[in-house]
């Protein structure tokens, strides 16, 4: 049978989240994931942030699991929709979505720390068209996103996991590289920036053999402006390599 889409009416039961799966023998699952959960504790500028606008802006990562969520229900108005994986402490965020008030901006982040940080740039930068959340980015695409119902998403250095035995981590593969393109609109694109060679050699070989995707390496993309993750890379001597993908 094949699986349904946990939106759909006849739905009964929501895939397992990572984290939730179990082997046959009903033992935790170990999975390879593309991120760790790092600490959570607050400044009190974080603090004051998240006190003030969580509840508006943070999507509780259980709203998930309810029947017939979706996440154009969790902004203020219909508008093409961006993802962007990995926001960090919203420096990219917050200017790109001021930039673009005609789109929805879906942040995903898992440090919790980072989405407080966030909070108080959207608020400084009177941006409304931002929604967090901290679930797992490739499962939230594949199973609670339609196809073709992206405009964009933006992929701005991910964890480079630069140990060769940590590879497997990266984020940027063959089977999510798919996920997102199926997820694109036609002519929607895929930002990307990494300051690490070899990672971005690896998007490189995985993009260029995803089918329904076209692109490669591009000069800056003025919009983006240069966070403290760009800044770390380039003080230690890394070149910046952006890249971008359209969908066929």
């Amino acid at each position: 049978m094949p699986e349904q889409h946990p939106t759909s009416p006849d739905s009964r039961v929501a895939p397992a989240r990572p984290h939730h799966k179990l082997t046959e023998d009903g033992r935790a699952l170990r999975e390879v994931l593309s991120y760790s959960r790092r600490g959570s504790r607050f400044t009190a500028r974080q603090a004051q942030a998240w006190a003030a606008h969580h509840e508006a802006w943070v999507i509780p990562d259980e709203a998930v699991d309810r029947p017939g969520f979706s996440f154009a229900s969790c902004f203020d108005s219909e508008a093409p929709l961006v993802v962007e994986i990995g926001s960090g402490a919203g420096d990219a965020t917050a200017a790109l979505a001021a930039a673009r008030p005609d789109v929805n901006v879906l942040a995903f982040e898992v440090w919790r720390p980072g989405v407080a940080d966030t909070l108080w740039k959207l608020e400084e930068a009177g941006v409304r068209n931002v929604r967090l959340i901290g679930v797992d980015a490739q499962w939230a695409l594949e199973h609670l996103l339609e196809p073709g119902s992206l405009a964009e998403v933006w992929t701005f250095f991910p964890d480079p996991w630069h140990k060769k035995r940590h590879h497997k981590r990266r984020l940027v593969g063959p089977g999510f590289a798919h996920v997102v393109a199926e997820r694109l609109e036609q002519g929607g694109l895929w930002r990307l920036a990494t300051d690490w060679a070899d990672y971005a050699e690896q998007m490189l070989e995985v993009l260029d053999a995803e089918p329904l995707l076209t692109g490669g390496v591009v000069e800056r993309w003025d919009a983006r402006p240069v966070t403290r993750f760009e800044r770390k890379g380039t003080d230690a001597g890394r070149s910046i390599t952006d890249l971008t993908y359209r969908r066929v």
